[in-house]
């Protein structure tokens, strides 16, 4: 499960502080957008990374390629639809850890091209910038997927208690200070890596069919 290659350590940290700024400044901006002051007001509405830095989640993506930010406050009371704008608040980070990943497979080609154009760049350095922008598109995916499992105190959750009845909320809620513990365990068991893998890898080859794509286009003006 861990893999302490110092090059790919850190590649994992540079996509992490990346995935985890844009993903929750994604929630802060939507929560603001609709009305809601909360992160702006408490320093989170920000591109500094250190802002959502989750010291365990952090490790985890480090090493496992998925985990966890510190959560951005989120107060629906400010919606003028509460449960709307929680289910908007919280599809916006994964859909913006998506479109990074998008944004990873279309400017890989261009990357390559370039160094094609530096012939003196060691090796190292070229497997380096193309492994950087490999594991930005399975970091992005994994943790979009990740945090769409409908498990507190996941963005997932947050989506399926919007849709429940206020009762069976409230009952879920109750439950959610184990979820981490639940979480921490299914990944160390490997069960959790497994079950990512089923929705995470058909998205990532659909990412990489759309790199192979932009390369293509390129190949045929350069």
């Amino acid at each position: 499960m861990f893999n302490f290659d110092i090059s790919e350590i850190l590649q994992n940290f540079i996509v992490l502080f990346t995935a985890i700024t844009v993903h929750e400044y994604s929630h802060g901006k939507v929560a603001h957008m609709l009305g809601d002051p909360t992160a702006k007001a408490m320093g989170r509405l920000t591109l500094n990374p250190l802002a959502h830095l989750d010291p365990l989640g952090a490790l985890m993506m480090i090493f496992c390629r998925f985990g966890w930010a510190k959560p951005v406050p989120v107060n629906p009371y400010y919606f003028d639809e509460p449960k709307k704008g929680m289910v908007l608040v919280s599809v916006a980070g994964p859909a913006a850890n998506i479109i990074l990943a998008f944004l990873f497979a279309t400017l890989m080609p261009f990357a390559m091209l370039l160094l094609g154009f530096m012939p003196n760049v060691p090796y190292v350095v070229v497997s380096f910038i193309i492994n950087l922008f490999v594991t930005g598109i399975i970091m992005n995916v994994y943790f979009a997927v990740f945090n769409l499992i409908p498990f507190p105190p996941l963005d997932g959750s947050k989506i399926l208690f919007s849709v429940l009845p206020n009762h069976a909320y409230n009952t879920l809620l109750t439950y959610e200070r184990y979820g981490t513990i639940i979480l921490l365990a299914l990944s160390f068991s490997g069960i959790l890596g497994r079950i990512l893998s089923i929705v995470a890898m058909p998205v990532i080859n659909l990412m990489l069919s759309w790199n192979g794509v932009v390369a293509g286009l390129i190949n045929l003006f350069f």
